[in-house]
């Protein structure tokens, strides 16, 4: 009987082996160069799960003739990492010790810091990977001594090959189940749902053969793999990257896109992040060009938040293409923005005294007893007087009460 899971026994061992990544690892890939050379230097591999991180460190240990010792930065200790550098002096090391530090982003500072001399001298080969943006969660002193390598989502179109000689080893494992048809339109389904992780379409297909008696079906593969494909977090570096993606295309008034990343957010798990960013581009971007659309987003959200998914989608949805279709201004955060930086350079500390609550008979004019509800006076700090925070958008919300305005201070000039 095979306990061994079909991914493990399709893992590549040699670079010509892996799917994807041929920037990386193809004929002219920088790390085949690399170790074609003879000489690997310090690495961090960033990228979604079963992109082939782990693979390719046990495949680059092989050809430099080094040892290799793993470590998973969610279980292991500082202990652990004394351990390993203990162990990178021994009469056995040979061409030097690689470290593989899996999910690095889960060291603590003092945890990566106790790498720094070792990697800098070369006692140890660093090899860490992660999920998450290394420049977000790895620290400056470790990124600086190393290369940092991007591996990207499989795609489907990758999968379906390896998938195919998979489908071969399936049949020799499991002989008594007879000769199960697999067909390439399911196989392209299977990558299809993967989400561009190699080992979630092993996986998947194996568990799908198991399932199936004469052929493999779409009916089967749905019941097996719920849910929609890709790499979700609440708190990650793929959950900035989708809201990112989500604002920058409502910014950009392309709807499109922005009900693509919306679905994307929602059908993940994370209606709460799509409806903190979705209230926050109503005020950011659609801003005075359209002032009620910070009302019609509320009421949305709020929609939104008491239905859940997945009838949720409905109002964000609408919210999201009204946003994405309505005209733009950001000139209300350009105004704060340019405010902040005159308060960050120490100005307007000494407030009117006709303006303070503790002042209140020192020559406030009340403007709702004037002609349109107006009267000149002064209103920012006297090392402030002249500066202009808010410079009006170009659309006609905001041009039609700068128009209205200039009209009635010119009365008081």
């Amino acid at each position: 009987m095979n306990n061994r899971p079909l991914a493990d026994i399709m893992r590549p061992t040699d670079f010509s082996q892996m799917t994807g990544q041929r920037h990386l690892f193809g004929e002219t890939g920088v790390i085949t160069r690399m170790c074609s050379g003879g000489r690997v230097t310090n690495m961090i591999f960033f990228g979604p799960p079963g992109t082939g991180k782990t693979t390719a460190a046990g495949i680059i240990a092989e050809k430099s003739g080094m040892r290799i010792k793993r470590l998973n930065a969610t279980t292991a200790s500082l202990s652990d990492v004394r351990d390993v550098i203990a162990d990178s002096t021994g009469i056995f090391s040979g061409a030097g010790l690689l470290l593989y530090l899996d999910e690095i982003q889960y060291f603590n500072k003092k945890q990566q810091q106790s790498l720094l001399e070792f990697i800098e001298n070369g006692q140890i080969t660093l090899i860490a990977s992660t999920t998450e943006n290394p420049y977000l969660y790895v620290y400056n002193a470790v990124i600086s001594r190393c290369s940092v390598f991007e591996f990207k989502p499989i795609s489907a179109a990758e999968m379906t090959g390896r998938l195919g000689e998979a489908a071969s080893v399936l049949k020799s494992l499991y002989p008594d189940k007879g000769d199960i048809s697999v067909d390439e339109s399911i196989l392209l389904e299977i990558a299809g749902k993967s989400g561009g992780d190699m080992r979630r379409a092993l996986n998947l297909l194996e568990a799908a053969y198991l399932a199936s008696e004469r052929e493999i079906s779409s009916e089967t593969l749905q019941s097996l793999s719920s849910g929609v494909p890709g790499s979700f977090d609440r708190d990650g570096t793929t959950h900035y990257d989708l809201v990112s993606a989500l604002q920058k295309s409502v910014r950009g008034s392309d709807p499109d896109a922005a009900v693509f990343y919306l679905a994307r957010l929602l059908e993940g798990g994370d209606l709460e992040g799509a409806c903190r960013r979705i209230r926050q581009m109503a005020c950011e971007d659609i801003g005075l060009a359209y002032p009620q659309a910070a009302s019609v987003t509320e009421a949305c959200v709020s929609s939104a938040l008491k239905l859940g998914m997945p009838e949720a989608s409905a109002p964000l949805s609408m919210c999201i293409i009204m946003l994405a279709t309505a005209p733009k201004s950001n000139s209300a955060m350009e105004a704060y923005l340019a405010a902040k930086k005159a308060i960050s350079e120490g100005k307007g500390q000494i407030i009117p005294s006709h303006l303070r609550q503790t002042d209140l008979f020192c020559g406030y004019r009340y403007p709702h007893d004037f002609p349109d509800h107006y009267v000149k006076q002064q209103y920012l700090p006297d090392d402030l007087l002249g500066n202009v925070f808010y410079h009006c958008g170009d659309n006609r919300t905001e041009r039609a009460a700068d128009e209205y305005w200039k009209k009635i201070k010119s009365k008081n000039i």
